[in-house]
């Protein structure tokens, strides 16, 4: 049985209970596995910083855990990493990996070992370790990716390189007689082959039989096996799980070798929790939990979204193509501009904000916002800072912004003061088009590349997460001011201001070859996609309705302003619209249909 990506994610504990003990009841030889990332996520993480976790992990006996990178988010607080040395010292599991080197932090002397053991102690961190199933022996060993320097907070914690450290394992689990090995892997199935990911590790390294994997949130309802090698040669077969996020599901896979550590057979699923019942006693124990952050997340800020907030991610179903780590987003502008306001009461030469769309990790609801919703959006405890960076840097900046653009990028930077233009048909690193900000006069003027700004965004970022080594230089400098201000609390603190919240896109953020004028005008007879290939706008578009008589199928990430003198029979479906419908402008009576039209702002007659 394997976890990943939990995130804190406690409200159906008490299901994940009755799964596991129903599939124990089948097969009471079962491993328990949980591949990383079980802080940061939730205010259960927030109050009890893993302390609530880990009582049902102690609860449901996990055999062992690898390190997500978020288990490294709270390095950069007065605290470092107390919290998990703590968490690893409550285990009653083994922790286990290869590639990541604690001995430079103290908090975790006397914690790690760089060894294999076939007799681990509880609360304690191997290399790998051997456990005994019907009388075979299995490896277990683990992996953390490599990019968690740039993505959380490790401080003196180093992370090696996954390949050597794997087969090193491998070679140690062989020459103690083991040939049926499990790699637990914080990696991502497909991410990033550059740094670090499970199909890479499963053609590179010979030996590996399972790989229990988690960072990327992939939903695999099947095993994935993997019969050829990096060359693509015939391999013996290295099968590869993992299962989603947030415990929406236990993972299952059953495994069979043959006599030399073959596998021959996999049959695996995903069990969905949603439908199950709740085991009492797991259901008593959350209470407690639950009950002591009841109060703080339902409390009001005092402010109310018109309509939701929405946080998107392009695995959504039915989603466009647009998430919150490759698009504006109206959520990402309302966070970015309670950064600039929030900095310049600090420094009044603050000229934009900037915020990593992977550090926004919810939506808001329509209706009364309480403090829970806002912690939930940022729930990484982040603080707020200023820098100051020339021109030509920001322009850097961007470029790593857009470099992954159109596919997802947690590094992706909304911003609050500026516009931005860029062009995704050339090559990365080479598609910022414009960068204009406001300047004293409030007019939008362009970015120079020597002159010097002052920019506001959070403290992880200013730091150079994400891979912004050119925020890091600043950093290491001395051009990045840490102000020390809760990012939620100024989110809380903006909304508030706001009273009534109601989202807007206003074409800060523009793919110039994908319709991306700030202000677009289309005839009628252009402006419609299909079903299948919607038409996406980035801005705000003017269509010309007469003699047109349908419009659909369009995705408009901006206002929409219909004008011309309407047909009686026009059908208007399909379509999307981030910003306001303005029909001010239409001329004439009609007997026109209006079918699936989502608008986030008002529509105006």
């Amino acid at each position: 049985m394997h976890t990943n990506d939990t995130h804190a994610h406690l409200d159906n504990i008490a299901k994940r209970t009755t799964a596991i003990k129903n599939v124990r009841a089948k097969k009471p030889n079962s491993l328990l596995l949980d591949a990383g990332d079980v802080f940061s996520g939730t205010l259960y993480f927030n109050e009890f910083q893993g302390k609530a976790d880990l009582e049902f992990m102690n609860l449901l006996g996990y055999d062992a855990m690898t390190f997500g990178n978020h288990e490294f988010d709270l390095g950069s607080s007065s605290e470092g990493h107390q919290a998990l040395a703590d968490f690893i010292k409550g285990a009653k599991f083994p922790f286990i990996s290869a590639n990541v080197d604690f001995s430079a932090d103290k908090r975790f002397t006397g914690l790690f070992t760089d060894l294999i053991s076939s007799k681990p102690e509880k609360g304690k961190i191997y290399n790998g370790i051997i456990k005994e199933i019907n009388g075979e022996k299995v490896g277990i060993f683990g992996l953390t990716t490599e990019e968690t320097k740039d993505i959380s907070s490790p401080g003196s914690i180093v992370f090696e390189n996954y390949i050597k450290k794997a087969e090193k394992a491998v070679k140690a689990f062989e020459g103690q007689g083991v040939n049926k090995i499990i790699a637990l892997t914080h990696i991502g199935y497909d991410d990033n082959a550059a740094i670090d990911n499970d199909l890479t590790l499963a053609a590179a390294v010979e030996g590996i039989d399972v790989i229990v994997g988690g960072h990327s949130h992939t939903q695999l309802d099947k095993p994935v096996i993997i019969n050829k090698d990096s060359n693509n040669k015939a391999k013996d077969p290295t099968i590869i799980v993992q299962a989603y996020q947030y415990s929406d599901f236990l993972g299952n896979v059953d495994v069979e070798f043959d006599v030399k550590g073959k596998v021959t057979k996999a049959n695996g699923e995903l069990i969905k929790l949603s439908g199950l019942v709740d085991d009492p006693k797991a259901a008593d124990i959350l209470k407690r939990y639950s009950d002591q952050i009841k109060e703080v997340s339902s409390k009001p800020i005092g402010a109310n979204a018109i309509s939701e907030l929405i946080n998107p991610r392009t695995t959504d179903p039915g989603n466009d193509g647009t998430s919150v780590r490759n698009s504006e987003t109206a959520l990402g502008n309302i966070i970015t501009d309670g950064m600039l306001a929030k900095a310049k009461t600090y420094n009044d030469k603050v000229i934009m904000a900037l915020q990593n769309g992977g550090g926004i990790r919810s939506g808001i609801n329509a209706g009364e916002i309480t403090v829970g919703e806002v912690i939930t959006v940022l729930p990484f405890g982040n603080t707020l800072a200023t820098m100051t960076l020339t021109g030509a840097e920001l322009k850097q900046a961007f470029e790593i912004s857009f470099k992954e653009f159109p596919k997802e990028n947690g590094g992706f930077l909304h911003v609050s003061g500026a516009k931005v233009e860029f062009d995704s048909l050339e090559p990365a690193g080479k598609r910022v088009v414009s960068i204009k900000y406001k300047d004293t006069n409030r007019t939008y003027v362009d970015i120079k590349d020597k002159e010097n700004y002052t920019v506001a965004t959070n403290a992880f970022t200013a730091k150079g997460g994400d891979g912004y080594d050119v925020f890091k230089k600043a950093y290491e400098e001395g051009r990045v001011t840490d102000l020390g201000l809760s990012d939620w609390g100024n989110l809380a603190d903006h909304l508030k201001s706001l009273g009534k919240i109601e989202p807007t896109l206003d074409g800060r953020i523009v793919d110039v070859q994908k319709g991306g004028n700030l202000d677009i005008e289309i005839p009628g007879a252009e402006f419609s996609g299909t079903t299948e290939s919607p038409k996406v706008y980035n801005g705000n578009v003017t269509v010309d309705i007469t003699d047109v008589t349908f419009l659909s199928n369009a995705v408009i990430k901006g206002n929409l302003i219909v004008k011309g003198t309407i047909s009686k029979e026009i059908t208007i479906s399909n379509i999307k619209v981030h910003g306001n419908l303005d029909l001010t402008a239409v001329e004439g009576d009609s007997n026109n249909s209006f079918e699936n039209i989502e608008v986030t702002g008002e529509t105006i007659f």
